[in-house]
């Protein structure tokens, strides 16, 4: 082989030097390092989940992909799925082990996107997800001080959880759960905990869907239910510079950087510790309260969808 190829785990990686991208200030090799260092941190966040990953080739727009191609090897586990947006059946990648997780680095897969559910239910989510996003990419202070109030909600609500950067300009906020509660009741949970984080300060937090009317808040967005996809924990991103998910402790967020943790930094960062598992509090039971607050909050995706007829047909009267 020659300098820009080699091999490890049984997978033949070629073209190393290659940059992934004019502003990523990284190359091939520089993400296959990364996520071979990480691999044993990150391949439990990625077990058994069904897997979307942002592809970028050389020549082309990056793209998100769902089904595995034709080329894939027989000793990458898939599951089919049916897709009811296109009506065709998709085959999932499971990235279960190292050798599969190089082998989707060698196709140049930046970005790691699990199911929050199982292969086996992938509508029923593990974890109750709050993404905490910022008006523009300069705001992270704003970001934490809305993760402090989604941390102070939980507590107010009986529940923890573990926080990590989502490797772009945001905050995502993991809550375990058992499984006692159907999916309904989990988004519906979802919503209410969103919902008494924006109460705490309204100045600051908005759970407002449509982006004209958030007002230069942090959105909470608790649409992250069902069959959704989130970064994994140590995924990284296609952004300027290749950061990555980087977990946190709480009482780490206030002096945190997001643009510190990229795939030439990371594994120092880390320190042989993997925060992500440490960090993350066992299974726990949803309160009743929670789910029936939940219940009277509108899907928030329905809701706008609604709103924006009305403010169509409310145009088009004017006109």
């Amino acid at each position: 082989m020659g300098a820009e190829s080699e091999e490890r785990a049984g997978v033949t990686l070629t073209n190393l030097d290659q940059p992934l991208s004019p502003d990523a200030g990284a190359t091939k090799r520089d993400l296959v390092d990364y996520l071979d260092a990480v691999a044993d941190r990150m391949l439990p966040t990625l077990a058994d989940r069904p897997l979307t990953v942002l592809r970028v080739l050389r020549g082309q727009k990056p793209f998100m992909q769902k089904n595995v191609p034709k080329y894939t090897p027989d000793w990458v586990k898939t599951v089919p799925m049916w897709a009811e947006a296109s009506k065709r059946e998709v085959h999932y990648a499971l990235c279960d082990d190292r050798r599969t997780l190089l082998w989707f680095a060698n196709q140049r897969a930046v970005e790691y996107h699990p199911t929050l559910g199982l292969a086996d239910n992938i509508y029923r989510p593990t974890h109750m997800v709050l993404d905490l996003d910022p008006p523009s990419d300069d705001d992270f202070a704003a970001v934490v001080a809305v993760a402090h109030l989604v941390r102070q909600a939980l507590m107010d609500s009986g529940l923890s959880g573990a926080v990590k950067t989502s490797g772009a300009k945001g905050i995502h906020v993991f809550v375990p759960i058992d499984d006692a509660a159907p999916v309904d009741d989990v988004a519906a949970a979802t919503r209410a905990l969103a919902a008494r984080a924006e109460a705490l300060d309204p100045s600051v937090a908005t759970t407002a869907f449509i982006v004209a009317d958030r007002g230069g808040k942090v959105f909470v967005d608790s649409t992250r239910a069902g069959g959704a996809t989130v970064a994994a924990a140590y995924s990284p991103r296609l952004r300027r510079g290749t950061p990555v998910s980087f977990p946190l402790d709480w009482s780490d967020l206030d002096r945190a950087n997001p643009g510190d943790f990229t795939v030439h930094t990371a594994i120092e960062a880390l320190g042989g510790h993997d925060p992500w598992a440490d960090s993350m509090p066992e299974p726990q039971r949803l309160p009743a309260d929670l789910i029936e607050q939940g219940r009277t909050i509108p899907v928030a995706r329905v809701a706008a969808m609604h709103e924006g007829k009305r403010r169509a047909r409310a145009r088009r009267q004017k006109a």
